[in-house]
């Protein structure tokens, strides 16, 4: 007899719009909007995007046999950045040596070998996009010595060479507190150093893998005192939903202000698949809303906030703006 193994099911969270009678229009969204098991509410509830860039953009990215991160993250993004010709380059193979609670990408202990020849795959994917700002993210390569640094340097190196170079947004691993090879990567001088503190530290042990709470702030400073590039900005961002308490949010945005963030960014987690951690809460775009007010309060340059928010989303507006805010 063959035993069928059990996993959770994607149950979802009450919706808030059937405990708020006040919220303006919530019973027609409810009825008219909400749907599915647990009824999502109605601000997770977006159009299809028209046009033929979608197609272009995944035609472009097959071509060149790349991998992004708005496919293998499932990202709910997707159709709406690859209809503006934009999506957030996977480097380094999608197989991740880690294996998050929250995160789709495929797990491996030994993923296949670096490909030589994918930065230039890249920049020739880059500038048939006709880029102005490019978002790099990687897996985790625990496998490698220097985490995958020279092989990031290298995709840089190649983007930055082309005709018309657009800024260059990089979302790395913590090559597990590996300084020499943060050292690597700041040499490459990109605009923007991301690195996603992911949640809050209550629940970190739950949510990551191998990654710290402590750890991931200790990386944002050093790479902040460490920037070769003085005007480099240091991003982070975590998901909310998972269970976490306002008060823990808060105090995670400020622990990243006092780390150096300059950018901050805070979405709602939505499983990927049913062994991922389940959502406990939907959290309203007010409370998004207080979210980004109480970075600015605390001197944050540039705050995010809001249901579909994603580390890459919009980056190129969110680096546009994080240059002229002054708050």
């Amino acid at each position: 007899m063959i035993e069928v193994k059990k996993h959770k099911l994607n149950i979802l969270p009450e919706n808030p719009e059937k405990e708020d009678p006040e919220r303006e229009g919530s019973e027609k969204a409810v009825e008219d909007k909400a749907v599915g098991s647990g009824r999502f509410p109605s601000w997770l509830h977006r159009k299809i995007p028209e046009g033929k860039n979608i197609v272009k953009t995944g035609s472009i990215i097959a071509q060149n046999r790349l991998h992004t991160v708005c496919e293998e993250a499932k990202c709910p993004n997707l159709l709406e950045c690859w209809s503006k010709k934009t999506a957030t380059f996977l480097i380094m193979g999608k197989e991740c040596t880690r294996s998050c609670g929250f995160c789709s990408i495929d797990f491996s202990k030994k993923p296949k070998p670096l490909d030589a020849d994918e930065p230039k795959r890249v920049a020739e994917s880059v500038e048939a996009l006709s880029l102005k700002h490019v978002v790099i993210t990687m897996v985790a390569r625990d496998d490698l010595i220097d985490g995958g640094a020279l092989h990031l340097v290298d995709v840089i190196k190649e983007i930055r060479a082309l005709k018309n170079a657009p800024t260059i947004e990089i979302l790395t691993s913590d090559f597990q507190g590996n300084s020499q090879a943060l050292d690597l990567v700041l040499k490459a001088e990109p605009d923007i150093f991301n690195y996603n503190i992911e949640t809050v530290r209550s629940l970190t042990a739950r949510v990551r893998h191998t990654a710290t709470y402590e750890r991931t702030l200790w990386l944002l400073n050093y790479v902040k005192t460490h920037a070769i590039h003085q005007n480099m900005l240091v991003k982070s961002g975590l998901m909310v939903g998972l269970g976490e308490e306002e008060i823990e949010v808060k105090e995670t945005i400020s622990d990243l202000k006092n780390s150096g963030c300059d950018i901050i960014t805070i979405g709602q987690y939505l499983q990927a698949n049913r062994h991922k951690l389940l959502v406990k809460s939907f959290v309203t775009p007010e409370q998004f809303k207080q979210y980004e007010e109480y970075g600015y309060s605390i001197g944050v340059r540039h705050m995010y906030a809001g249901p579909f928010v994603r580390s890459s989303y919009n980056a190129n507006v969110v680096f546009n703006n994080s240059t002229i805010n002054s708050h």
